[in-house]
């Protein structure tokens, strides 16, 4: 709907831009909290796996010591307390830092955000079809702008690592949109609206 569609209707442009806008800003912050849930899994993983491969080394270190005709025993009780203090480090590490529930928080703020992102798109739609009031749409834009607010209020932050991440799957991998081909692709014959390049 260009301004002077807009104007024609009878519709205020400055509205539709305006929930345009804020569509744009939802997108991108559901994106970087899906990003950064990302980052905080692998670094969750990453703990996990040192923690078990720490702690397996340590067991092998263990049956070292017991075998110390092997091994000369200062060397081996060197190696077997560094493994030890590794271990530690990495369990306090782990009760500190709780990669796992920050990811999950991530994903929770995700997940509420993809609603008023659709939502967002919903009413682009209702008012570039000229489907619903001015004033409807104000009191919807409105509701949206509390949903939200309240949403960031307690969403946890993000880094400037997940934005970029985010930038580069909305703008790049186009990983918000489809194509109509993509999409007929996903739709049962029935229901495709270009079937012949289907």
């Amino acid at each position: 709907m260009t301004d002077e569609d807009a104007a024609a209707a009878g519709r205020d442009r400055y509205l539709l831009a305006q929930v345009r806008e804020a569509f744009g800003r939802v997108a991108y912050s559901h994106k970087t909290h899906e990003k950064q849930a990302d980052i905080c899994f692998r670094k969750h993983r990453w703990q996990q796996g040192m923690l078990v491969g720490l702690t397996a080394i340590s067991s092998g270190t263990f049956l070292v010591a017991v075998v110390s005709n092997f091994a000369d025993t200062t060397v081996t009780g060197l190696v077997t307390s560094s493994v030890a203090v590794l271990v530690t480090w990495v369990t306090l590490g782990a009760k500190t830092f709780r990669f796992h529930e920050e990811a999950e928080a991530h994903r929770d703020t995700a997940s509420r955000l993809w609603d008023v992102r659709e939502s967002y798109i919903s009413l682009i739609t209702d008012l570039m079809a000229g489907t619903v009031s001015d004033a409807d749409a104000r009191t919807r834009r409105d509701e949206l702008q509390d949903t939200c607010r309240e949403i960031y209020a307690g969403a946890p932050r993000t880094s400037s690592k997940a934005y970029g991440r985010a930038q580069d799957g909305l703008k790049n991998n186009e990983e918000l949109t489809f194509s109509s081909r993509e999409l007929d692709l996903l739709l049962p014959e029935a229901l495709r609206l270009n079937e012949g390049e289907a």
